[in-house]
Protein backbone atom coordinates (compact mmCIF):
# COMPACT_ATOMS: atom_id res chain seq x y z
CA UNK A 1 0.00 0.00 0.00
CA UNK A 2 1.29 3.60 -0.68
CA UNK A 3 1.71 6.17 2.10
CA UNK A 4 1.13 9.34 1.23
CA UNK A 5 2.06 11.71 4.08
CA UNK A 6 -0.23 15.43 3.81
CA UNK A 7 1.52 18.38 5.57
CA UNK A 8 -1.47 21.29 5.38
CA UNK A 9 -2.01 23.36 8.76
CA UNK A 10 -6.00 24.37 7.78
CA UNK A 11 -7.94 20.71 9.81
CA UNK A 12 -10.98 20.81 7.72
CA UNK A 13 -8.50 20.43 4.41
CA UNK A 14 -6.22 18.17 6.45
CA UNK A 15 -9.26 16.35 6.95
CA UNK A 16 -11.01 15.90 3.42
CA UNK A 17 -7.86 15.27 1.31
CA UNK A 18 -6.43 12.56 4.12
CA UNK A 19 -10.54 11.08 3.65
CA UNK A 20 -10.42 11.14 0.16
CA UNK A 21 -6.61 9.44 -0.66
CA UNK A 22 -7.52 6.61 2.35
CA UNK A 23 -11.27 5.71 0.12
CA UNK A 24 -8.90 5.61 -2.50
CA UNK A 25 -6.95 3.05 -0.62
CA UNK A 26 -3.55 4.76 0.21
CA UNK A 27 -2.27 4.85 3.84
CA UNK A 28 -2.61 8.61 4.98
CA UNK A 29 -0.44 10.67 7.63
CA UNK A 30 -1.33 14.31 8.43
CA UNK A 31 0.90 16.61 9.60
CA UNK A 32 -0.40 20.14 10.21
CA UNK A 33 2.94 22.58 10.28
CA UNK A 34 6.54 22.57 9.02
CA UNK A 35 8.52 20.98 11.82
CA UNK A 36 5.89 18.42 12.33
CA UNK A 37 6.39 17.55 9.02
CA UNK A 38 9.87 17.32 8.08
CA UNK A 39 10.36 15.56 10.96
CA UNK A 40 8.34 13.04 9.63
CA UNK A 41 9.73 12.74 6.23
CA UNK A 42 13.01 12.02 7.99
CA UNK A 43 11.51 9.45 10.46
CA UNK A 44 9.44 7.87 7.95
CA UNK A 45 9.79 7.23 4.07
CA UNK A 46 6.62 8.20 2.25
CA UNK A 47 5.81 7.50 -1.19
CA UNK A 48 4.14 10.92 -1.92
CA UNK A 49 3.65 14.23 -0.41
CA UNK A 50 1.12 16.84 -0.09
CA UNK A 51 2.52 20.22 1.03
CA UNK A 52 1.17 23.40 1.34
CA UNK A 53 3.26 26.55 1.38
CA UNK A 54 2.09 28.67 4.13
CA UNK A 55 2.82 26.59 6.99
CA UNK A 56 3.69 27.66 10.69
CA UNK A 57 7.16 27.73 12.10
CA UNK A 58 8.21 26.33 8.53
CA UNK A 59 7.26 27.25 5.39
CA UNK A 60 6.35 24.35 2.14
CA UNK A 61 9.15 25.72 0.46
CA UNK A 62 12.50 25.18 2.75
CA UNK A 63 10.28 21.92 3.36
CA UNK A 64 10.87 20.81 -0.05
CA UNK A 65 14.70 22.09 -0.08
CA UNK A 66 15.29 20.32 2.47
CA UNK A 67 13.49 17.01 1.40
CA UNK A 68 15.06 16.92 -1.73
CA UNK A 69 18.80 16.50 0.14
CA UNK A 70 17.41 13.56 0.76
CA UNK A 71 14.62 11.83 -1.19
CA UNK A 72 13.27 11.66 -4.89
CA UNK A 73 9.63 11.36 -3.38
CA UNK A 74 7.16 13.06 -5.36
CA UNK A 75 5.41 16.01 -4.21
CA UNK A 76 2.69 18.06 -4.85
CA UNK A 77 1.66 21.63 -3.97
CA UNK A 78 -1.60 22.51 -3.01
CA UNK A 79 -1.51 26.44 -2.22
CA UNK A 80 -4.34 29.34 -2.29
CA UNK A 81 -1.08 30.67 -4.38
CA UNK A 82 -1.76 30.58 -7.88
CA UNK A 83 0.88 33.47 -9.41
CA UNK A 84 2.80 31.73 -12.04
CA UNK A 85 5.71 33.00 -10.40
CA UNK A 86 5.61 30.87 -7.22
CA UNK A 87 4.35 27.78 -9.30
CA UNK A 88 7.65 28.23 -11.22
CA UNK A 89 9.83 29.15 -8.23
CA UNK A 90 8.47 25.97 -6.67
CA UNK A 91 8.79 23.44 -9.68
CA UNK A 92 12.05 24.29 -9.93
CA UNK A 93 13.06 23.47 -6.61
CA UNK A 94 11.92 19.87 -6.83
CA UNK A 95 8.16 20.09 -6.78
CA UNK A 96 6.40 17.35 -9.23
CA UNK A 97 2.98 19.17 -9.33
CA UNK A 98 0.96 21.92 -8.43
CA UNK A 99 -2.48 22.82 -7.49
CA UNK A 100 -4.23 25.65 -6.56
CA UNK A 101 -6.78 26.27 -3.33
CA UNK A 102 -10.13 25.63 -4.08
CA UNK A 103 -9.93 21.89 -5.85
CA UNK A 104 -11.64 19.15 -7.17
CA UNK A 105 -11.16 16.03 -4.54
CA UNK A 106 -11.27 13.39 -7.22
CA UNK A 107 -8.85 15.27 -9.71
CA UNK A 108 -6.10 15.55 -6.48
CA UNK A 109 -6.30 11.78 -6.49
CA UNK A 110 -6.10 11.35 -9.77
CA UNK A 111 -2.93 13.63 -10.11
CA UNK A 112 -1.81 11.67 -7.26
CA UNK A 113 -1.85 8.32 -9.01
CA UNK A 114 -0.22 10.11 -11.97
CA UNK A 115 2.54 11.14 -9.75
CA UNK A 116 2.86 7.73 -8.06
CA UNK A 117 2.54 5.96 -11.46
CA UNK A 118 5.35 7.91 -13.02
CA UNK A 119 7.65 7.17 -10.19
CA UNK A 120 7.14 3.53 -10.17
CA UNK A 121 7.77 3.68 -14.33
CA UNK A 122 11.40 4.86 -13.22
CA UNK A 123 12.21 2.47 -10.92
CA UNK A 124 10.90 -0.52 -13.13
CA UNK A 125 12.60 1.56 -16.21
CA UNK A 126 15.82 1.09 -14.52
CA UNK A 127 16.88 3.86 -12.26
CA UNK A 128 20.37 3.81 -11.63
CA UNK A 129 22.23 4.82 -8.70
CA UNK A 130 25.51 5.89 -8.12
CA UNK A 131 27.52 6.15 -5.05
CA UNK A 132 31.08 6.54 -4.34
CA UNK A 133 32.51 3.80 -7.20
CA UNK A 134 29.73 1.70 -6.29
CA UNK A 135 26.49 1.73 -9.06
CA UNK A 136 23.15 -0.06 -8.70
CA UNK A 137 21.46 -0.85 -12.22
CA UNK A 138 17.42 -0.63 -11.11
CA UNK A 139 16.73 -2.26 -15.16
CA UNK A 140 19.40 -5.23 -14.47
CA UNK A 141 18.74 -5.24 -10.58
CA UNK A 142 22.52 -5.49 -10.64
CA UNK A 143 25.46 -3.83 -8.50
CA UNK A 144 28.94 -3.30 -9.35
CA UNK A 145 31.63 -1.46 -7.49
CA UNK A 146 34.77 -0.58 -9.67
CA UNK A 147 32.83 -2.30 -12.53
CA UNK A 148 32.84 -5.93 -11.12
CA UNK A 149 29.58 -7.31 -10.51
CA UNK A 150 28.93 -7.80 -6.58
CA UNK A 151 26.59 -10.56 -5.91
CA UNK A 152 23.62 -10.02 -3.71
CA UNK A 153 20.56 -11.48 -2.31
CA UNK A 154 17.20 -9.94 -3.17
CA UNK A 155 16.92 -8.55 0.91
CA UNK A 156 20.96 -7.21 0.64
CA UNK A 157 19.83 -5.82 -2.83
CA UNK A 158 16.81 -3.97 -1.59
CA UNK A 159 18.22 -2.54 1.65
CA UNK A 160 21.20 -0.87 -0.08
CA UNK A 161 18.78 0.45 -3.65
CA UNK A 162 16.64 2.05 -0.67
CA UNK A 163 20.05 3.76 1.42
CA UNK A 164 20.92 4.86 -2.07
CA UNK A 165 16.97 6.34 -3.22
CA UNK A 166 16.93 7.81 0.14
CA UNK A 167 20.79 8.95 0.73
CA UNK A 168 21.28 11.06 4.34
CA UNK A 169 18.22 9.78 5.40
CA UNK A 170 18.49 7.20 8.43
CA UNK A 171 16.58 4.20 8.56
CA UNK A 172 15.77 2.65 11.67
CA UNK A 173 15.54 -1.54 11.70
CA UNK A 174 12.08 -0.72 11.77
CA UNK A 175 11.72 1.32 9.04
CA UNK A 176 13.68 -1.16 7.11
CA UNK A 177 11.81 -4.32 8.16
CA UNK A 178 8.28 -2.77 7.41
CA UNK A 179 9.41 -1.87 3.94
CA UNK A 180 11.43 -4.50 2.48
CA UNK A 181 9.92 -7.85 4.64
CA UNK A 182 6.67 -9.05 3.52
CA UNK A 183 3.78 -9.30 5.96
CA UNK A 184 3.81 -13.22 5.89
CA UNK A 185 7.88 -13.27 5.99
CA UNK A 186 8.69 -15.07 8.90
CA UNK A 187 11.63 -13.15 11.13
CA UNK A 188 12.06 -10.37 13.17
CA UNK A 189 13.51 -6.88 13.14
CA UNK A 190 17.07 -8.62 14.00
CA UNK A 191 16.93 -9.98 10.32
CA UNK A 192 17.65 -6.14 8.83
CA UNK A 193 20.90 -6.61 11.41
CA UNK A 194 22.02 -9.71 10.01
CA UNK A 195 21.41 -8.12 6.43
CA UNK A 196 23.22 -5.03 6.49
CA UNK A 197 25.66 -7.46 7.78
CA UNK A 198 26.08 -9.60 5.30
CA UNK A 199 25.94 -6.68 3.00
CA UNK A 200 28.81 -4.94 4.31
CA UNK A 201 30.95 -7.50 4.05
CA UNK A 202 30.03 -8.03 0.53
CA UNK A 203 30.64 -4.56 -0.49
CA UNK A 204 33.80 -4.59 1.79
CA UNK A 205 34.96 -7.75 -0.84
CA UNK A 206 34.46 -5.46 -3.94
CA UNK A 207 36.80 -2.37 -2.15
CA UNK A 208 38.40 -3.13 0.68
CA UNK A 209 39.56 0.38 0.87
CA UNK A 210 35.76 2.08 0.96
CA UNK A 211 33.32 2.44 3.61
CA UNK A 212 29.67 2.56 2.39
CA UNK A 213 27.03 1.97 5.20
CA UNK A 214 27.14 4.05 8.63
CA UNK A 215 25.60 3.00 11.39
CA UNK A 216 24.17 6.02 13.53
CA UNK A 217 24.19 4.88 17.37
CA UNK A 218 21.04 4.17 19.08
CA UNK A 219 19.09 4.93 15.51
CA UNK A 220 19.51 3.04 12.46
CA UNK A 221 21.87 2.95 9.17
CA UNK A 222 22.34 5.42 6.60
CA UNK A 223 25.29 5.87 3.36
CA UNK A 224 28.12 7.39 4.97
CA UNK A 225 27.91 11.30 3.50
CA UNK A 226 30.53 11.92 0.84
Amino acid sequence: MYKVLIIEDHEDVNRMLAEALSNAGYSVQSAYTGIDGIRELKQYVYDAVLLDIMLPYKNGDEILRDLREFSEAPVMIISAKDGVDTKVDLLRLGADDYMTKPFNLDEVVARVESLLRRARKFVEGGAVFRYKDLTLDGGLKQVYIQGREIDLTAKEYAILERLLKYRSKVFTKANLYDSIWEADDPGDENAVKTHISNLRSKLKKGNPEQEYIETVWGLGYRLYKE
